[in-house]
């Protein structure tokens, strides 16, 4: 989106200007925009705009994370779990290129973000001044849209746009970029929410003839599977989703940014596709004859080997963005749209059915895989504890109402198989990135934004150490959040890997850990370690009862797997249950 091309269209509502400095504009800007919490960690580029902020302490809390990541994990925790979009701040130079990390995760999560970035002043820009940085050029190819700002003047329109670029159509992360000297100064503020910009058009509209030939290959199909992902969340389209699928009868199955849209018992689901997916959805991919794609991208983690994905089924693909419409698997019908309005005028057109002989199929291979697998990982007859057994025990003990944030790796694909999610936006994880250190910060972001709600943080041991500082964040701001490390003292997904195709040499797996539980202590929160079954329970009970922050480590067995399992470049239906 190129700024010559772009015009904003503003609202009518008349304002008073106000003269003020820039970086009191930048407060006032997020202020306008309903901010009530934003992440940041100050420098001197930025430090005009921390300034401003000690005078607002009462409108609008900052969040002093212990590294710039965090804070933009934080802030993605905080928009996945209130739909509203996260703020993250830092100063130039390092400040700005350690948001980078969080904000490609963003980007190919689509997640509704703005960064905001100090920069050195502007007659200083390409000098190799003190802490510059080109971060317009480093952010471009991750971020939805950003901007360098040099002039006060400029602020509040391009403080609306980039809130209205982030939240709009599929979400994503913006940065912007202001120089000190831009910050300092003064200026006649007037600030108008952004409602359009020429060119862009986050939510295309949508085509009848294609609603109508989509319905069309419903009503005549006899095994019909629908894979829906995080779409039907970021569109709110939970309702509208439950009621076609209700109405057609259609097995439906999910990608791990998709769950939660509907309760994890509903009889309709029947369960997650993908590496570490279920096994009749994932096999049973290559056998319906029509295959519906609700705001899911069909990335590889899902498709396995793409010359043997669904090649016997019609592709239906519902999607808002048209650059994931034959990106990686060509589709048949696509219906371009936000998938609330979509699904909506879908409904009327389609007959109901119940497709109980196809729903057998799916019943069949679910049974193989509980006794081959769930039973073990659940109910294991071994003496080591499981990290299934470890979700079983959160799952009975919140009643499945929990918001759970993994982290990446072994842990994560069990999180994601076993957690029980009875509420929508209660899977909080880094999907398209995969980002290890993601889940300590972003449950930070997400108990802030939801504190009603339950926060468990689920965390391999090798991922908490990349973000273990942020246990100061949670000392210094009390957020009662709650940890669990499940510890095996290895990078487990990778040690699985070796495994299994490189004949076990554990090249650079191994961990020597520290003491989690001395570490917590450290940082004045509640801590406990777990390393017989016998012990579990209690311990989960514990902490769930926990008003304050607690740690919980569970030491599980060293060698275990996660299955099934399609191996990389394999086809859907090469998955493993050994």
């Amino acid at each position: 989106m190129k700024e010559t091309q772009t015009l904003l269209k503003k609202d009518t509502n008349s304002q008073t200007a106000e003269r003020m400095t820039g970086c009191e504009a930048i407060v006032r800007c997020l202020l306008e925009e309903g901010v009530d919490i934003l992440y940041g960690y100050p420098g001197g580029a930025i430090m005009p705009v921390y300034d401003e902020l000690y005078k607002y302490q009462d409108k609008l809390h900052h969040v002093l994370t212990r590294h710039e990541q965090g804070a933009t994990h934080a802030a993605q925790g905080y928009a996945r779990i209130s739909g509203k979009v996260g703020v993250a701040m830092a100063t130039s130079g390092p400040g700005a290129t350690n948001l980078i990390t969080g904000i490609a995760d963003a980007q190919i999560d689509s997640t509704p973000m703005v960064c905001i970035t100090g920069q050195v002043a502007s007659h200083l820009l390409g000098s190799d001044a003190f802490q510059e940085t080109d971060i317009i050029g480093i952010s471009t190819p991750v971020t939805k849209w950003n901007h360098q700002i040099t002039k006060a003047s400029e602020i509040p329109e391009v403080m609306a746009k980039a809130f209205y670029i982030a939240k709009s159509g599929r979400p994503g992360p913006v940065l912007i970029d202001i120089t000190k000297d831009a910050q300092f100064e003064e200026f006649d503020f007037k600030y108008e929410k952004c409602q359009a910009v020429r060119s862009y058009i986050p939510v295309p509209k949508i085509n009848s003839k294609e609603l109508k030939a989509a319905a069309e290959l419903i009503n005549n199909a006899k095994k019909p599977m629908v894979v829906w992902g995080q779409g039907v969340i970021l569109g709110e389209a939970e309702e509208e989703f439950k009621a076609v699928i209700e109405k057609t009868g259609i097995p439906s199955a999910w990608t791990i940014l998709g769950a939660s849209a509907i309760p994890s018992s509903h009889p309709l689901n029947v369960g997650m596709v993908g590496m570490h997916g279920n096994y009749a959805p994932n096999i049973l991919t290559n056998s319906c004859d029509v295959l519906i794609a609700i705001g899911m991208r069909f990335d590889d983690r899902v498709t396995g080997n793409l010359e043997t994905y669904a090649k016997q089924a019609k592709i239906i693909h519902f999607e808002i963005d048209p650059a994931e419409v034959d990106k990686n698997v060509k589709t048949d019908v696509a219906v371009l749209g936000n998938a609330k309005e979509s699904l909506a005028e879908l409904l009327p057109l389609l007959n109901k059915n119940s497709h109980s002989n196809w729903h057998n199929e799916f019943k069949k291979l679910y049974e193989i895989e509980f006794e081959k697998v769930i039973k073990n990982d659940l109910h294991p007859t071994k003496d080591g504890l499981t990290m299934g057994e470890v979700l079983n025990e959160i799952n009975q003990q919140t009643k499945g109402e929990a918001a759970i944030v993994s982290d990446v790796g072994q842990h994560q694909m069990i999180a994601c198989r076993y957690a029980e999610f009875n509420k929508t936006k209660s899977n909080i994880t880094s999907g398209g990135l995969g980002t290890m250190g993601f889940a300590l910060p972003a449950a930070i972001g997400a108990k802030m934004a939801a504190p009603e709600r339950e926060v468990v943080a689920v965390i391999g041991d090798g991922g908490y150490q990349m973000t273990i500082q942020e246990l100061g964040t949670i000392f210094q701001t009390k957020v009662p959040v709650k940890i669990v490390v499940l510890n095996n003292d290895f990078l487990g997904m990778v040690r699985q890997w070796q495994q299994l195709f490189f004949d076990k040499r554990y090249a650079s797996t191994e961990l020597i850990n520290p003491d989690f539980v001395q570490i917590a202590k450290g940082y004045y929160i509640e801590a406990k370690k777990v390393t017989k079954r016998e012990d579990l329970a209690d311990a989960v009970a514990e902490m769930i009862a926990s008003d304050s922050a607690y740690f919980l480590e569970v030491c599980v067995e060293k060698e275990d797997n996660v299955f099934p399992m399609i191996p990389s470049g394999a086809s859907v239906s090469d998955i493993r249950l050994s």
